[in-house]
């Protein structure tokens, strides 16, 4: 299992995409870091990059990458390895390449010229992102045969959890606006990774009046430390799920 995720990690560092995905998030960072004069708006424009462009990265990324590497896992499943093992060894390399990218290209700078508690609470929050939607592309991949609808599911999905998500929960909360919604707003706070990530760093960036009347709440119960453990544990859970599908789904396939 090691040579394998050893084998993937070292296949992908050298491609030229995620060389190129690693300067230019080093080179955004840098750039906000050295030119903002106020620290909470340029966490606030990074939260935008982390929540917006880092699950597009790795989900189109790890997509293409298990298509590209289909004959590999093939070969590797004529061996006597088990295939949890295989897709678990494909996923460890997918992820860490990832982690190492974000950890350069955003976490590095922030280490140099941020030291707040703020800035690496948004370095975990990325790297939670960076495994939960490489899960979801994993997930997606090994259900999908065909690489073109495998890639056009990835897109969807990322739109769905990224821009359409909310304007359905919008939409839910006029239509019930008559109604009691703080604890619908929190569940559904909690059904997409993406707006969890970004309430617990808004919530730390004392900006809860960004999210509307449900700020409140939304501090109320992800503000204290046990909520702040739960959300942990809600994107933990988000990893954790795909990637237990994916699993149950590429043991029964026929390749």
């Amino acid at each position: 299992m090691k040579k394998i995720v050893k084998y993937v990690l070292l296949d992908i560092l050298r491609n030229k995409i995620l060389i190129s995905y690693t300067l230019l998030l080093f080179a955004i960072t840098m750039t906000m870091l050295l030119l903002g004069d106020n620290e909470t708006k340029v966490l606030l424009s990074l939260l935008n990059i982390v929540l917006i462009v880092l699950p597009l990265v790795s989900i189109i990324f790890s997509t293409i990458y298990y298509y590209n590497s289909v004959e590999f896992i093939e070969l590797l499943v004529c061996q006597p390895i088990r295939r949890t093992s295989i897709l678990l060894s494909i996923y460890a390399g997918l992820t860490l390449s990832l982690l190492i990218a974000f950890a350069i290209g955003v976490g590095l700078p922030l280490l140099l010229m941020d030291h707040s508690s703020t800035a690496a609470l948004l370095v975990m929050i990325g790297c939670l992102l960076t495994v939960i939607f490489a899960a979801l592309a994993i997930l997606g991949s090994v259900r999908m045969r065909d690489k073109t609808r495998g890639i056009g599911m990835a897109i969807l999905a990322w739109f769905y959890f990224s821009l359409l998500y909310d304007g359905l929960v919008l939409f839910l909360l006029f239509q019930f606006s008559d109604y009691p919604l703080e604890k619908p707003s929190i569940v559904l706070g909690a059904l997409n990774p993406i707006d969890l990530a970004r309430i617990m760093l808004l919530l730390r960036l004392d900006s809860s009046a960004m999210m509307g009347y449900t700020g409140a709440v939304f501090q109320e119960f992800f503000g204290s430390a046990g909520g702040t453990l739960l959300a942990f544990g809600l994107l933990l859970l988000w990893t954790m799920v795909p990637l237990w599908a994916a699993l149950r789904r590429f043991n029964h396939k026929d390749l």
